[in-house]
């Protein structure tokens, strides 16, 4: 552990001497100004009020050992025990981060602490009549006492954030696991992970896949709308979005940075028990973007191509289904056959109406009688055959791959 240690250079000392009785006095009221010191930080600090157990055990032994460093200063012995000391407020920093503590309240604390036990030793220094200089020298020593150890508190206090943003980022890595995993998780199981990343389970949530470069990522990751789970190492990157329905214009921005122009598919928003489901389909959706067969720009949402996303869900069966309910086409040369693929789903999604599928396709309607009158020779009956009629529908729908 790295932690501040004590200027103990000879330009730190002060000029003036202080006189050995003085000392003697100071270290042997230490203990009693340490108690005074403990009350009035006490009394003054909120957050410290009612400090008891480990917490308030930490908070006496920081007090003593503070006014120890401040003698041991003051006789010019502190150099072998300052570390220890240091090392000591560096422990209390990181303690008071892990326990949600602010390090604002800790500073409050040095700073009532200081003054506090400066006015009671300031007393005892005025009772033998030294004299200014000696009480100047005193103040610069109980300055840079205050400063060294609100430096190792501080930096105590940043590592523990630090190793803490590091084990929540860990924790919500896992949850976020467990959340995609193949098997549906455990909802007692994901609300005890939720607890330990701070993540407030939400009723609905969507999976965002994207495609980066790893490199991209890995020297600067994007940030993240608030509450999502990110994973950018894994392939594709996704990200868990918490609520999407009811996701404003700000989080609605912080995706659009998040994504960073890059093609991305959202999948529909369903219970967190099926997020599984949202990343499989968000996948599915990014990989018919690249192949063409969705369109490729900003975020895709899904939701709004259903339809093809279950075509695709297994394209061999779809291929099967194209080719044998499509085979009668297969004996028209490759012009007319397109002209009549368009007629023949127009018709159909017209609900076998002349003017519907004329006015569909901007042609007029003898010419469509035309075409019907082809493709009544190609299928027959089971032109008029409902099930057919479905998988033509497919068939004729789904966009073929390029």
């Amino acid at each position: 552990m790295t932690v501040p240690t004590p200027h103990d250079g000879p330009g730190d000392r002060p000029a003036t001497p202080i006189p050995a009785g003085l000392a003697r006095r100071l270290r042997d009221g230490l203990a009693a100004v340490a108690a005074e010191v403990e009350e009035e930080v006490r009394k003054q600090v909120p957050e410290y009020a009612r400090s008891e157990g480990a917490v308030g055990g930490r908070l006496r032994t920081g007090v003593v050992e503070a006014l120890t460093l401040f003698v041991d200063h003051v006789t010019g012995s502190g150099e072998d025990g300052g570390d220890t000391i240091t090392a000591t407020y560096h422990q209390l920093g990181g303690d008071t981060a892990r326990a949600g503590r602010s390090l604002e309240a800790l500073q409050s604390a040095l700073r009532v602490g200081g003054m506090h036990a400066w006015r009671l030793l300031g007393r005892t220094a005025e009772d033998l009549g030294v004299d200014s200089a000696v009480v100047s020298a005193l103040g610069e020593l109980a300055f840079r006492t205050v400063h060294e150890v609100a430096e190792a508190a501080a930096a105590g206090y940043a590592a523990a954030t630090l190793d803490d943003l590091g084990e929540l980022e860990r924790r919500r890595r896992r949850l976020l696991d467990l959340l995609l995993g193949e098997r549906p998780a455990a909802p007692n199981a994901v609300q005890e992970l939720a607890r330990g990343a701070r993540w407030t389970v939400p009723e609905r949530v969507a999976v965002v896949v994207f495609a980066a470069d790893s490199g991209d990522l890995d020297e600067e990751p994007p940030p993240s709308p608030a509450g999502a789970l990110t994973d950018v190492r894994a392939r594709p990157p996704r990200l868990l979005l918490p609520d999407p329905d009811s996701s404003g214009s700000l989080e609605g921005r912080r995706l659009a940075l998040t994504l960073r122009g890059r093609p991305a598919a959202i999948g529909p928003a369903v219970p967190p028990a099926e997020a599984a489901h949202s990343l499989r389909w968000a996948t599915r959706a990014l990989r018919l973007m690249e192949r063409g067969i969705l369109p490729r720009q900003g975020l895709l949402r899904c939701a709004d191509h259903l339809s093809t996303l279950l075509l695709h869900g297994d394209e061999p069966l779809l291929a099967h289904l194209r080719s044998r309910a499509l085979a009668p086409l297969e004996t028209v040369a490759r012009t007319p056959r397109a002209r009549l693929r368009e007629t023949l789903l127009a018709w159909l999604l017209c609900g076998g109406s002349v003017p519907g599928t004329a006015d569909r396709l901007n042609v007029h309607a003898q010419t469509v009688r035309y075409r019907l009158r082809q493709l009544d020779r190609l299928f027959g009956d089971r032109l008029y055959d409902p099930a057919t009629r479905l998988e033509l529908i497919l068939a004729l729908q789904a966009p073929a791959s390029p």
